[in-house]
């Protein structure tokens, strides 16, 4: 008996990858992207932790002496008490009668003893710490981890307001083109035509300050080089023979601008994200720096390094030292996560 093929169906057919399937099987082959995938997830894993308080939640205690070292430097020197004029008072001089020259003199003794009375036995305060202690006696380490909470927050909501408008206005002025082109460019030109600190400055006057404020500041003056940029790549992918596929079988302008031509210049829209988060890290440092960024009660990054010039010129590096640590290391392996995803997909190079 001869067999019978089975009817061919089209659920038989091999399906193909999608790109967001495909972009994280090539991901997943690329051992800096996964370290540097891991380095970012630690870092969001960081600050949840310390919003929700489980880490870096009382870094306001000056559980150190000021300026305490680092615990490998070891102990700062205690001061000797000399006294430069010791030698010029002579052993067997009285001791000076001060209740002639203030009449208080002779309370102080009194209320000494009552303040003593009064005070609450505290803790004694370390001497070292894991990374030092700034000039308040603070934690630098619980510094740290708190000002990644605020940084990094301003710094990736902030990309991410920016990568919406510049994606959105972008991708409207590359596909459709004519009069709704013609003005999004005119809106485009009016921004790029104030100078970029101006242009925060204004809208801190009219919004007013916080960490909020900072993102929506941020957001509104970043958003122009996204624009470009997207722009160009829609006008090059509108005209190409997947697009016209896509419109012959009837798919709507919506569906073409994000759903074909999106994940296709989505490696752009990836790079230039990278580099407005690192961008916005430092801008959130200069607007700390001039009072116009985080409130005095909070810290980030910004704050810290602005503290940290005036310990370094007394030789306490380790603040500065930190904070430096902690923002190198996140920028740089967001960068590298950032071009592994370009990588992956980038349609060249599938």
């Amino acid at each position: 008996m001869t067999a019978v093929a089975a009817p061919y169906t089209p659920a038989a057919a091999t399906r193909s990858e999608g790109v967001w399937r495909a972009a994280w099987r090539r991901l997943r082959h690329d051992r800096v992207g996964m370290v540097s995938l891991a380095i970012v997830i630690a870092f969001l894993l960081l600050i949840v932790a310390s919003a929700t308080g489980l880490v870096a939640k009382d870094w306001q205690r000056e559980i150190g002496v000021p300026n305490a070292p680092p615990t490998f430097i070891g102990p700062a020197p205690k001061e000797t008490g000399i006294d430069p004029l010791a030698r010029a008072v002579p052993k067997d001089a009285k001791p000076v009668d001060l209740s002639d020259i203030d009449p208080l003199a002779p309370k102080y003794k009194e209320w000494a003893e009552r303040a003593a009375k009064l005070q609450v036995a505290e803790p004694p305060k370390a001497q070292t710490l894991p990374f030092g202690a700034d000039r308040l006696g603070r934690d630098v380490l619980a510094k740290s981890v708190k000002g990644a909470e605020i940084s990094i927050f301003v710094g990736v909501f902030a990309a991410v307001l920016a990568t919406l408008i510049g994606t959105m206005l972008g991708a409207l002025a590359g596909y459709a083109g004519g009069k709704v082109g013609d003005f999004l460019e005119w809106v485009y030109n009016v921004f790029t035509s104030v100078p970029d600190i101006l242009l925060i400055f204004a809208f801190a006057a009219v919004f007013g300050r916080g960490i909020g404020t900072v993102v929506l500041i941020l957001g509104l003056a970043g958003w122009t080089g996204m624009y470009r940029q997207v722009r160009a790549e829609y006008i090059k992918h509108r005209t190409r023979e997947y697009v016209r596929a896509a419109e012959a079988i009837g798919v709507s302008h919506f569906a073409r601008m994000f759903v074909h031509i999106l994940p296709n210049v989505s490696h752009v829209v990836l790079v230039r994200m990278s580099l407005l988060v690192v961008g916005f890290i430092k801008a959130e440092v200069i607007l700390s720096f001039l009072g116009l960024g985080v409130p005095v009660d909070q810290v980030s990054w910004g704050t810290m390094l602005s503290e940290a010039q005036s310990e370094l010129v007394l030789g306490h590096w380790w603040q500065l030292a930190s904070a430096t640590l902690f923002m190198a290391t996140f920028v740089t392996a967001f960068s590298l996560l950032t071009d592994a995803l370009r990588d992956a997909l980038d349609p060249k190079l599938r």
